[in-house]
């Protein structure tokens, strides 16, 4: 297929990731980049030898069709709404917005414009988790009827340079920044959640910077810094499910799903790869083979040594695909707005002390199929035409 031209409004730390991604694909091409700060875009431009423009220009241009929205999360439905007016797809950076009744507003807009809404984090299709999800679809550990999630730690403070926003501002905290990335996972393995119930708190509110030119300086948390809840599926199952930035060290995997026959230790769905273990009844637990499944080698090294699976933007190419196709594309609107209405029904459960129900619902997204690489997202016709056109 021909690629697709893809615009970026924010360039920002996360927007490397994403041209990085971009710059390895031949199914979508960057055409330019913009920012508010002209700057910051020409400085990536040159990293990447893309096109500085401003945002107007990008909006504007008729060979764009998919928009990336790489701004900071508070401006994250401001900044879509405006790609939507241009007759543009968009894709966000999660969460889609900070405030679900603006996400919904968004899909609805999108739906009415003839356009198609796309959200991070799309790391569910990475190798691991298909994994996970192939085991689960094919009843090796039966019905799953329990589990627990958990991601705890002391936060960005330690190690992000200006972590103001992420700590204390609205639109941060461990619920908004880090959930999406679990909860977008357990829509994949189970479907859509039913009804939340939680508990939040804030024991220590008052933090300090502790690297970078703001390092010593005092940030106060203005959301809660721990959240316990459990969440209902559709499903049946219930899940038990703690986020905090209160946390030293812990123990806990991120993900442990019960099943009726078998037990499955699921990998960080901060990355696309990782070793998940199951167990069959009473038996040992043994590792789950993801290599058949696709975005799942190390691509890189992470801060701590660790070689990482990092296929940001693959998301973004299968929406491209999907808009050729004429099919449903997996990190959808209606996913991340489905997660948005989950992230924020657990601080209105601890506030009004009761169960919260869902209002929205989503399809769980299409398994990615077998293969390597990109052209996974490719229909048998499209993969032909494209291999006699190399």
């Amino acid at each position: 297929m021909e690629p697709v031209a893809i615009g970026i409004i924010g360039c920002g730390v996360i927007s490397e990731s994403y041209l990085r991604g971009a710059a390895a694909s031949r199914l979508i091409r960057i055409k330019s980049i913009a920012d508010v700060r002209m700057e910051a875009a020409e400085a990536r431009a040159r990293d990447f030898g893309v096109e500085a423009v401003s945002v107007e220009s990008l909006l504007g241009d008729p060979d764009i069709e998919i928009v990336l929205n790489l701004t900071v999360p508070l401006v994250h439905a401001q900044v879509s709404r405006q790609i939507i007016a241009a007759g543009k797809h968009v894709y966000s950076e999660k969460p889609l917005a900070t405030e679900f009744a603006d996400a919904r507003a968004l899909v609805e807009a999108a739906d009415a414009r003839g356009v198609r809404v796309g959200s991070a984090p799309d790391t569910f299709l990475g190798a691991s988790h298909q994994a996970c999800r192939r085991l689960i679809d094919e009843g090796r550990i039966g019905k799953i009827v329990a589990g627990s999630a958990a991601f705890m730690n002391r936060s960005s403070a330690s190690w992000h340079t200006n972590p103001g926003f992420f700590l204390f501002k609205k639109g941060g905290g461990p619920m908004l920044d880090m959930a999406p990335y679990y909860v977008t996972q357990l829509v994949n393995l189970l479907g859509p959640v039913a009804r939340v119930t939680a508990v939040t708190s804030n024991q220590m509110p008052v933090r300090e910077v502790m690297t970078g030119p703001l390092k010593g300086s005092i940030i106060r948390m203005e959301v809660p810094a721990t959240f316990n809840g459990v969440m209902e599926f559709e499903s049946a199952a219930s899940l038990a499910i703690t986020a905090s930035w209160e946390v030293h060290k812990h123990t806990r995997p991120p993900f442990e799903l019960y099943g009726t026959e078998g037990s499955l230790i699921v990998p960080d769905p901060n990355f696309f790869g990782g070793l998940p273990r199951f167990t069959r009844e009473d038996g040992d637990w043994q590792e789950l083979q993801i290599d058949e499944h696709p975005f799942g080698k190390p691509t890189r090294t992470a801060g701590n040594g660790e070689r990482v699976a990092d296929y940001r933007m693959v998301g973004v190419i299968d929406m491209a695909a999907a808009i050729r196709e004429n099919r449903p594309h997996r990190a959808s609107g209606d996913l991340a707005l489905h997660v948005l209405e989950v992230l924020e029904s657990f601080g209105r459960s601890s506030d009004e002390g009761r169960h919260v129900a869902m209002t929205t619902r989503c399809e769980r997204p299409a398994p990615v199929p077998l293969g390597e690489g990109e052209e996974v997202f490719l229909t048998a016709e499209q993969d032909t035409a494209r291999r006699r056109a190399v």
